[in-house]
């Protein structure tokens, strides 16, 4: 089982910069499609962006397409995600996730496609 790690949560005001990053242990996380996740109290965990295995395909949720940027850190063995122009809207818990068997070109904001997901980043944006 691939182990995640999520990290770079925190508490920022509006129209700030976070940048999270999903890190595994045991295996390489280039083999991996990888999907951020975020979940709100009371609703269902929403797909904000995911990376393809080989990087060529990303894929963004409306809400943060142009503000959101998923990306890979193969030295560091990372997924990140810098969150720009941040506003209340996204708070939430942000969790990491693996799909092993994932094609190569393509991933899914869809949950039930990921196997592996990391203990969740708290981001909290307010003034």
């Amino acid at each position: 089982q691939l182990q995640l790690v999520e990290s770079g949560g925190d508490m920022v005001q509006p129209g700030g910069s976070l940048r999270l990053s999903c890190a595994a242990s045991g295996f390489i996380l280039e083999r991996y499609a990888v999907g951020w996740f975020r979940e709100v109290p009371g609703k269902a965990r929403e797909g904000v962006a995911c990376i393809s295995r080989n990087a060529l395909g990303t894929y963004y949720t409306d809400s943060v397409k142009g503000r959101f940027t998923i990306s890979r850190d193969s030295a560091k063995n990372t997924v990140n995600l810098q969150m720009n122009s941040l506003n209340p809207e996204d708070t939430a818990v942000y969790y990491c996730a693996g799909d092993r068997e994932a094609y190569a070109s393509i991933c899914s904001l869809t949950t039930s496609t990921y196997e592996d997901w990391g203990q969740g980043t708290q981001v909290t944006v307010s003034p």
